[in-house]
């Protein structure tokens, strides 16, 4: 076996959604009025994918940490420059004009025939389609060969992942499922694992340690990068001080949690939403559930504006809405039968 902290994994999401490019988008999704972005997904997926890595143990740098889109090549430059051991990079796929939904579905793996480590782009693309299929459960499409820079002007093995098709009614939908996203992240890693011979590390409560200001490594790294999905701003600098420990504190506090700055069990559980069904949700609560509740009803398009783990007169009539339609007693309370039908849901049908 070898050792995860040998290896710099390059992290790449395509385009950009600070503004949106133009043209990566669903169809206009029905029940809400607006297209899902391709980026919406890829940037997700792709911090999930971080997210791994860093549990596992590898060194990660960023390829494209901007919300704007940045130039293919430039993201080249930088992954060369930073010497990376292979650079994996998060995309949907589109079939059609892009303007109507289709048939077209499943997960398809690339890489070029003109990387200079060709046969090792190629083992670690059959490798990530594995286990992304594994993880997410979705067909597989292929492994096949693409010809762009990302792939082929690299200097270390590449593999490009299409999720899915934005042209797909139901594959649309999973673009912001944060379950499906995660999935996606998840299988990366353990893909990029298998090939490096490095083991993977599942992510459940007990292989995270309980770390506090002044500590460094990967695992405040991780911690950094989740406190920003929250709406904070700090720098992933793997350092634990004063603007990371006032961001634990003011993220216990919205958590119902012991405001002692120091990350342990309940505190990584939250962060990580291992347990959202633990939590009855209500006009008026606010934690990290919320959000998670709310990316779920946006994804089964159900109107969200802003998902900001606030629980608003907006997430109280979207989850009204939903119970509504699935049976249950429409009191604009998430608790235990809401949960699971949630988690068990698809979200609503294409009325088309």
């Amino acid at each position: 076996m070898a050792v995860a902290s040998d290896f710099l994994i390059g992290a790449n999401d395509e385009h950009g959604i600070n503004p949106p490019t133009v043209g990566k988008r669903t169809p206009i999704m029905p029940y809400i009025g607006r297209s899902f972005y391709e980026n919406e997904f890829n940037r997700q997926a792709k911090i999930d994918f971080i997210l791994a890595c860093l549990r596992c143990g590898f060194n990660v740098y960023d390829v494209h940490p901007e919300l704007t889109d940045t130039s293919i090549s430039t993201r080249v430059v930088r992954t060369n420059r930073a010497g990376v051991t292979l650079v994996v990079t998060f995309a949907y796929n589109a079939f059609g004009s892009g303007e109507s939904f289709n048939s077209a579905q499943g997960i398809e793996v690339y890489y070029s025939p003109y990387n200079p480590q060709v046969s090792q782009s190629r083992a670690l693309s059959e490798d990530v389609f594995e286990k992304v299929v594994q993880f997410t459960g979705r067909p597989g499409r292929f492994v096949g060969t693409l010809s762009v820079g990302m792939l082929s002007s690299v200097n270390c093995p590449a593999t490009l992942i299409e999720a899915g098709f934005m042209t797909n009614f139901e594959e649309a939908k999973l673009m912001l499922n944060p379950n499906f996203t995660l999935g996606v992240g998840e299988g990366a890693c353990a893909g990029v694992c298998e090939f490096l011979d490095v083991p993977y590390v599942a992510r459940e409560i007990g292989n995270y340690p309980t770390i506090r200001r002044g500590d460094t490594g990967n695992f405040v790294t991780l911690l950094q990068y989740l406190l920003n999905e929250y709406g904070y701003d700090l720098a992933t600098d793997g350092i634990f001080g004063g603007a990371t420990y006032s961001a634990v504190l003011n993220f216990q506090n919205n958590n119902n949690l012991t405001q002692d700055g120091i990350v342990g069990r309940n505190s990584w559980t939250a962060l990580l939403n291992l347990n959202p069904t633990a939590n009855v949700l209500r006009r008026g609560s606010r934690n990290s559930a919320v959000l998670y509740l709310q990316k779920l009803l946006l994804s089964y398009l159900y109107p969200i504006t802003l998902l900001d783990g606030i629980f608003g007169a907006e997430t109280e009539r979207a989850v009204r809405s939903f119970q509504t339609e699935n049976g249950l007693v429409a009191d604009g309370i998430v608790g235990r039968n809401t949960w699971n039908t949630l988690l068990s849901s698809t979200g609503r049908p294409n009325p088309n």
